[in-house]
């Protein structure tokens, strides 16, 4: 395989019904991580992947633990393979796996907490109507400048996920997120695409989420002297042995995610081959419109997979 590896975990949005089945069925390793989270959450996730409805599947408290479980399955296999990151990236939930992948978070813990943060994200939300929007085509500092301009007592909209240089995802109000579409599509935005969530996620909207998600953290342990270097969606920089990694996590329930710094850390950091392990190709996408031409591997199927094993294997 190529000398610099990064390992990238994607997030909620990614999930499709089917989502893991296929390395269900084929491998021991997957079988194993699925049936162990259903034992430790007492949750049906084989069925909320494999069978859905969608609308079950797309409920907050079960996209993201079933996202985690399925990107888990597919590193276990990895794993058996030999096959090793250098350092690793998720998005949003995505962290969590990478913790676990690092060996900072443990993989009951990590259920565990991913557990209660889907819950809290999905169910402790202000009662208003709120909406997310992707801006393609405009420089972030203008987004927030116009977001500022509209947000008022009885607006509100901010910048939530920024995912790369030329892509931002605002969340707010849904009149403020209307409002802030068409001003950007004004200025010059290339396209504007309405979210399928509803949530506003990353924004400080959720602080009674995070508030509750703090208790959970207090009993955990993290191990912070890692040889696998992790990027914080916080601030797109390397987690640091004397980090308050608690207060970090809780903190990103309401902070915007900074994928935009994480794909210019991996640059700096000379990777050359970008492995995104889950459901989709959202994380590869934002390295290729950053990095052209970046050598990008998803890993979705049990095809991708036995894709990746055979360059592998011409590699060696």
């Amino acid at each position: 395989m190529a000398n610099k590896v990064a390992f990238l975990f994607p997030g909620q949005g990614a999930q499709v019904v089917g989502m893991g089945k296929d390395f269900y069925d084929k491998y021991i390793e997957a079988k194993r991580i699925f049936d162990e989270v259903e034992k430790i959450s007492g949750m049906p996730i084989k069925q909320i992947c494999f069978e859905g409805p969608e609308e079950e599947l797309n409920k907050t408290e079960n996209t993201q633990l079933a996202i985690f479980t399925v990107s888990l399955a597919i590193l276990e296999i990895l794993k058996k393979q030999g096959i090793k990151a250098d350092m690793a990236v998720g998005l949003s939930l995505g962290e969590y796996t990478a913790l676990v992948y690092a060996g900072i978070l443990s993989f009951e813990d990590g259920v565990k907490l991913i557990q209660k943060r889907g819950y809290y994200m999905g169910n402790l939300l202000p009662k208003e109507k709120y909406s997310m929007s992707a801006i393609i085509g405009v420089e972030s500092d203008i987004i927030e400048d116009v977001c500022k301009k509209i947000s008022s007592k009885e607006n509100f909209v901010v910048p939530a996920n920024y995912n790369y240089s030329n892509q931002t995802v605002i969340s707010g109000n849904e009149l403020a997120v209307e409002q802030a579409m068409e001003e950007l599509k004004q200025i010059g935005a290339k396209r504007v695409i309405k979210l399928k969530t509803s949530g506003p996620f990353h924004t400080i909207k959720l602080m009674q989420a995070k508030e509750q998600y703090e208790k959970e953290l207090k009993n955990i342990n993290f191990k912070l002297e890692q040889p696998v270097k992790v990027i914080k969606n916080i601030d797109g920089n390397f987690y640091e042995a004397n980090d308050n990694i608690k207060e970090i996590l809780a903190q990103h329930i309401i902070s915007p995610v900074r994928f935009d710094k994480a794909i210019k850390l991996m640059q700096e950091n000379k990777i050359d081959k970008f492995i995104e392990i889950g459901p989709g190709k959202t994380l590869t996408g934002f390295v290729k419109k950053e990095i052209p031409e970046a050598d990008t591997v998803n890993i979705n199927s049990t095809a991708s997979l036995e894709e990746c094993l055979k360059e592998k294997g011409k590699d060696k």
